[in-house]
């Protein structure tokens, strides 16, 4: 098991919790990704590397996904086999949250399960930033309209991943805070299930240590979920008007229902595999089509 926790420009809310998670298990890795932060926070990860963590770091800020995907290739190259659990730097994270999604991987190997995907999920309760509260509830309803899935926290950054998945982590799109979401609408496709753990709801100061722009990263976020909303929702139009046609044309109720299925879900997967997943392109259709289907 590998702690792996991106970090830009963080406070001492990041020794104080590499401290508390060495107190509870000292001999955990923990690796910790310095996504641009500059000179002058050199001081905060001299003090990470002083508490026995592996240092990643680089000139410029890159974002979020960079940094995930930057820790998951060392610890592919320099600590393979070990399941990962990704938290964040800014003390919203409790030890205790995180040794609990850890224990859940643990569980999963146990049982020999490594295609599992586990979400910490926040109930938000108490005294929640109405930004947070609101941003949490609106990608959750696009989501479950999106993919008929129902995740309860779908912008957590407390999250586990199998040593196997690391490989498909790398690959996913996304170098900011979509990279997060990103995962989350892949990864059934992928053949990858998920599960949350309850965790915690912490904000300190209001989440003024946060450096989430409402803008710009709102934008990203739910660009990935629109275009694959409307993607569903032209499959759906397709399927219906060939239902219709079909059925006034032919007569038969069974070869309406798989004429109208065969052509919207092949509408969907060539959407889908062009503007929504675009990095499709570059995967034989034979394959991905087959794992669509």
């Amino acid at each position: 098991m590998i702690i792996l926790i991106p970090a830009y420009e963080p406070d001492l809310q990041l020794p104080a919790l590499i401290r508390s998670i060495r107190q509870a298990e000292p001999w955990l890795p923990i690796v910790v990704v310095d996504d641009g932060s500059g000179p002058e926070y050199r001081g905060v990860f001299d003090a990470v590397r002083d508490l026995g963590c592996h240092v990643i770091s680089y000139g410029r800020n890159r974002g979020k996904g960079f940094a995930l995907k930057s820790g998951l290739g060392f610890i592919a190259d320099n600590l393979p086999g070990h399941d990962v659990v990704c938290a964040d730097s800014d003390g919203q994270h409790r030890t205790a949250d995180i040794l609990r999604v850890a224990d859940s991987l643990r569980e999963d190997r146990a049982g020999q399960c490594w295609s599992t995907m586990v979400l910490g999920s926040r109930k938000f309760t108490g005294d929640v930033p109405a930004r947070s509260r609101f941003g949490n509830t609106a990608t959750k309803m696009l989501f479950t309209l999106a993919t008929g899935e129902r995740i309860p926290d779908t912008q957590t950054g407390l999250r586990g991943y199998p040593a196997a998945m690391i490989p498909w982590l790398r690959a996913v799109r996304g170098d900011r805070y979509e990279y997060e979401l990103n995962l989350l609408l892949e990864a059934r496709n992928a053949g990858y299930a998920i599960r949350s753990v309850d965790i915690a709801t912490v904000y300190l100061d209001h989440n003024s240590g946060s450096h989430f722009r409402p803008l710009a990263d709102s934008v990203r976020i739910y660009a990935p979920l629109l275009k694959f909303l409307a993607s569903s929702f032209t499959a759906f139009l397709v399927d219906t008007v060939l239902f219709v046609l079909l059925t006034l044309l032919a007569d038969s109720l069974l070869l309406a229902v798989l004429g109208a299925r065969a052509v919207s879900s092949a509408v969907n997967f060539m959407v889908n595999r062009r503007i929504v997943f675009d990095h499709g392109r570059d995967r034989p259709a034979g394959t991905t089509g087959i794992r669509y289907f």
